[in-house]
Parts: C-alpha cells; sequence; structure tokens
C-alpha cells in the first residue's frame, strides 16, 4: 500500500499520516499468484495422471501446498507505522519499536531491503521496504518512514 502524499501546506518532513502500512506490493502479488498457480498446476497434473495412488496424488498436492507456504512466507514482510511506533514483520520474525529507539532509516543503492539503526547500536532489516520490483515506490516509502522517524522519535529534526 503506497504511503500517502502529505496535506498541502503540511510540514513535509512529518511523513504521512499515521497509521500507515508499507509493503511490496507488486511482488506479493507476483509470489502469491505463483503460489496458487504452482499449486493448481501440480492438482490438476495429479488428477490428470492416470496409475497414481492416492498416495501419490497426495505427494503432488502436498508439493504444490509447500510451494504455496514457501511462497506466502516470503511474501509475508510489512512495516507498519503506528502513534505507538514501528512494528517490522520479516520473514519469521516480528518485532515493535518505539519510535525513539530508531535512530536512522537507511536504504542505500545496492540494499536489499530498509535498514534501520537502532539505539542499542544493532541494525534490523525492515524487509517490508524492498527496491527489487518497485525501486521508486520503495525509495518514496523509506524516505516517508524517515520523516515519519524524525518527527516521533529521536531524528535530527526531533532534537
Amino acid at each position: 500500500m503506497p504511503a500517502p502524499a502529505p496535506e498541502p501546506g503540511a510540514d513535509p518532513g512529518s511523513g504521512p499520516e499515521l497509521p500507515v502500512t508499507f509493503r511490496p506490493a507488486r511482488t506479493r502479488a507476483v509470489l502469491l499468484s505463483v503460489g496458487v498457480a504452482i499449486l493448481a498446476t501440480l492438482t490438476t497434473v495429479a488428477m490428470m495422471l492416470e496409475g497414481l495412488g492416492a498416495g501419490e496424488r497426495a505427494s503432488f498436492v502436498l508439493t504444490g501446498l509447500l510451494f504455496l507456504g514457501v511462497l506466502a512466507l516470503l511474501s509475508r514482510p510489512k512495516v507498519v507505522a503506528e502513534e505507538s511506533g514501528v512494528t517490522v514483520v520479516n520473514l519469521t520474525t516480528v518485532r515493535h519499536l518505539e519510535w525513539a529507539e530508531i535512530i536512522k532509516v537507511n536504504l542505500r543503492p545496492g540494499d536489499p531491503w530498509v535498514l534501520l539503526d537502532l539505539a542499542d547500536g544493532t541494525t534490523l532489516p525492515a524487509m517490508g521496504i524492498q527496491p527489487g520490483v518497485a525501486e521508486q515506490q520503495a525509495i518514496r516509502d523509506a524516505k516517508a518512514l524517515r520523516a515519519l522517524a524524525e518527527s516521533h522519535g529521536t531524528g535530527p529534526s526531533s532534537r
């Protein structure tokens, strides 16, 4: 879901209106579509092949379900910004951060996704903003998240 544009006359550094969810929508659509297509194809093949037993047919369907599950897992990442902070959902982890914990939002050329520099000295990947398929959208989303972090947290504009 693209970040909404700031209201005319609003402070451009304040970012979009909260709550806002950043996720790679095109990548998600492609992954889920391919997963459903693989499942449908394997299920059709399993039903059309003569001479297969029930167990062999089930293995085709289970293989399709496995592919769909992996692709659904890959489509899971998102970043949700709310008044209380940011929730980063990556492949297998979910982490909620207070705004004050985010020192910097980085998306450098060649980065596969946004990296959040945190107050404890660590870096957290935010896979929900990734420039792979929609680079310009990822750049806009990274700038919007950066503006939110600066206006709500410890960024340069809040000091």
